[in-house]
């Protein structure tokens, strides 16, 4: 299962943020923007907003996620991004979507008018259903379901295929070689575009310094031109880095070409190459790859699950594809690119598979599966043998002495109440508490008596976050009584701070004769009562 927890700028949101999220992208030049759908089909962006890529109609960043109500209920199916940054996405209506970093005309619109918020690109593509968009540096572009491509925005080096170097404010269909070629695949370095057509045939157009384009030389290249040195095989995907190619065939081979100055082409050294080279020969059938125009890594996914990384990681060079533990593409990005941003669009798929601590928590109280209950208050609380002897010493004392086959199955719980004994009881299964500080000294009453002592600790922190003027003496009353010293001490300092306040509370004249003049004698040591 994909966590998007594991892209830092996601440990912002809360946990049921995090469920909700259904796709996400993390982009921007420092990985400092992200953009999510939920399972809702509501849009949120939160992030740095750098040229307004947030799309929030201000230049304000934020931590907290914003809704973006014009792509609410859209259906968003492909996105990508800029390193102005700017946005580009369609909708499985069809529809492309820009807004952001507009220097080059790279939204579309004909301007270069900064996007603030989410713009819909009109010209040449409201007759055509887009499925698949692809950006680079300031570039974009948008493939058609009937197989045409358009590109527009900077072009300076020819990335947008027009036959020139000036730029396009709006999208133009891409022609020339690929005129009567059916496009299946696009994806875009930072200054330079590639394109998969149906039979397997790979073009190449733009910048050209490295030998991106893998045409065997280095000139850019105002027009598409198809890669001769792939002629005999039949490609099925094609990824771009900052300025290097990958490209998998339909039999899991893998080429790779253009810059290596990192090893992101990993040959085994740091030598640029202007055509494709078979790489990852000795490893099994390839059925993913990944690049990113902002970043030097690449990554694939063998047939077995197997996910290797190479190039620039974590400001390593990789010459070699190394085997990782991870178990996507994606993670690679998450853990080791620079900056740390996504390669796509990422569905996230929250699999029904529970984890043990997940199944335990899920069993707890259920009278299907439990073979033991609990009366407490008269009310039942069901659980498992097995589980309570595992966790809790008392539980494992208490049935090696006394279980038998005989034995009823009920428990009556006296000493202690229903919440008390029920925090309890989940505890052992969840290893957390939820309960508010006054049940928590009863539960700390529980963990003295049962000799539970990372219980206690808990029930102590949980008093401790949870103190008022109104239970501070309540709570300093309960630390005394289960000899919880450092519980003790902090209550006590708590009601000196607060001392006019805490005096007048009901609870400080109902404290316990002996106990109400320890404290004043402590108190009085401290200078509390001076005035």
């Amino acid at each position: 299962m994909v966590d998007v927890g594991k892209w830092p700028i996601f440990t912002l949101l809360s946990p049921q943020e995090i469920a909700s999220i259904r796709k996400a992208c993390v982009f921007g030049t420092s990985a400092n923007e992200a953009i999510y759908i939920t399972h809702n089909d509501e849009v949120f962006v939160f992030g740095l907003n750098c040229s307004n890529c947030l799309g929030t109609g201000d230049n304000q960043s934020t931590i907290v996620p914003k809704k973006l109500e014009a792509l609410c209920g859209k259906k968003i199916s492909s996105l990508s991004y800029g390193s102005g940054p700017h946005v580009v996405l369609c909708t499985e209506d069809g529809e492309v979507y820009a807004w952001g970093h507009n220097g080059y005309s790279q939204l579309g619109n004909g301007t270069t008018n900064q996007g603030i918020t989410p713009v819909q690109v009109c010209t040449n593509l409201l007759i055509k259903k887009v499925v698949e968009v692809a950006c680079g540096s300031h570039h974009s572009m948008a493939l058609s379901l009937d197989g045409d491509l358009y590109a527009w925005g900077y072009n300076n080096c020819g990335q947008v295929g027009s036959g020139s170097t000036a730029n396009q404010p709006t999208p133009r269909r891409v022609s020339n070689c690929l005129q009567g070629k059916f496009v299946v695949g696009i994806a875009c370095g930072q200054t330079s575009s590639m394109a998969v057509v149906n039979n397997g045939e790979v073009y190449g157009w733009g910048y050209n310094g490295n030998g991106q384009l893998g045409l065997g030389n280095n000139g850019n290249q105002l027009t598409p031109c198809r890669v001769a040195a792939l002629h005999s095989v039949c490609v099925l995907q094609i990824a771009c880095g900052y300025a290097h190619t990958l490209a998998l065939t339909d039999e899991g081979l893998l080429y790779a070409w253009g810059a290596n100055t990192y090893g992101q082409l990993g040959t085994g050294n740091k030598s640029n190459q202007l055509s494709p080279v078979q790489i990852m020969m000795e490893k099994e059938r390839v059925v993913e790859i990944a690049a990113c125009h902002s970043a030097h890594t690449s990554a694939a996914k063998t047939q077995s699950g197997q996910v290797f990384m190479w190039g620039q990681c974590r400001g390593q060079s990789v010459t070699f594809p190394h085997l990782t533990h991870f178990a996507c593409t994606d993670d690679v990005f998450a853990c080791f690119a620079t900056p740390a941003v996504m390669w796509r669009l990422l569905s996230v798929e929250h699999e029904d598979f529970l984890t043990v601590a997940e199944s335990l928590k899920k069993e707890f109280d259920s009278p299907e599966t439990s073979d033991l209950k609990f009366r407490v208050d008269g009310k039942y609380i069901h659980v498992h043998k097995a589980v309570l002897k595992i966790r809790c010493e008392h539980f494992r004392t208490m049935f090696q002495s006394y279980w038998n086959e005989d034995m009823k199955e009920v428990i009556e719980i006296d000493q202690f109440s229903y919440p008390v004994y029920r925090a309890f009881l989940e505890y052992l299964y969840t290893d957390s508490v939820d309960l508010p500080p006054e049940d928590a000294i009863g539960l700390l009453d529980l963990a003295t008596s049962y000799c539970e002592n990372r219980l206690k600790k808990l029930c102590q922190h949980i008093i401790k976050r949870g103190i008022t003027v109104e239970n501070a003496f309540s709570l300093l009353s309960a630390a005394v009584r289960y000899d919880a010293e450092d519980l003790e001490e902090f209550c006590f300092k708590f009601c000196v701070n607060h001392l006019t306040e805490v005096t007048q509370t009901t609870a400080f004249w109902q404290m316990d004769g002996p106990l109400l003049k320890e404290f004043i004698a402590k108190a009085s040591k401290c200078g509390a009562f001076k005035n």
